[in-house]
């Protein structure tokens, strides 16, 4: 199953800023809904392990993620791939920009990402919802990650 998402999160930190915060694994952990483990092994290449509720559905993803397209500080390509067990799998990418807007950073996304097995069962509907709040969630807690004073 195929799902795209896109959005914007403006943020009070100017772009540079803002890039060292998602090149920051201590940050990126902090703000990953259900991130339980977050290893750098590169500068473009990170380990990760994640629990993820969706319906009825729990798993525990383990998997790659690595950074693609580095363009200081006005965005790269992040992407990864995670197996689930018997739940599934997950993989997927997302293009993020970085433009300096009203004294801070427009942080725009878009977002392809693919899930199989048991997760896929579950509806399109079901399964887009909860992506949903799992990237509302993460921008919501990297915006205070950016900018604690706005929590």
């Amino acid at each position: 199953m195929a799902m795209t998402m896109n959005g914007e999160v403006q943020l009070a930190a100017p772009p540079q800023t803002v890039w060292e915060k998602l090149n920051d694994v201590e940050t990126l952990k902090a703000c990953i809904p259900g991130c339980e483990q977050l290893d750098k092994l590169s500068d473009t290449e990170m380990q990760a392990v994640a629990t993820v509720k969706i319906g009825p559905v729990k798993a525990r993803f383990k998997g790659k993620v690595t950074l693609s397209d580095l363009d200081p500080p006005h965005g790269y390509k992040i992407s990864g791939q995670g197996d689930g067990g018997v739940a599934g799998f997950a993989k997927g990418g997302a293009t993020v920009k970085l433009t300096p807007k009203d004294g801070g950073t427009l942080l725009s996304y878009d977002v392809d990402a693919q899930i199989g097995g048991k997760l896929a069962q579950l509806g399109q509907r079901l399964v887009n919802g909860a992506a949903k709040k799992v990237a509302d969630d993460f921008f919501s807690n990297f915006a205070t990650a950016v900018n604690p004073k706005a929590g």
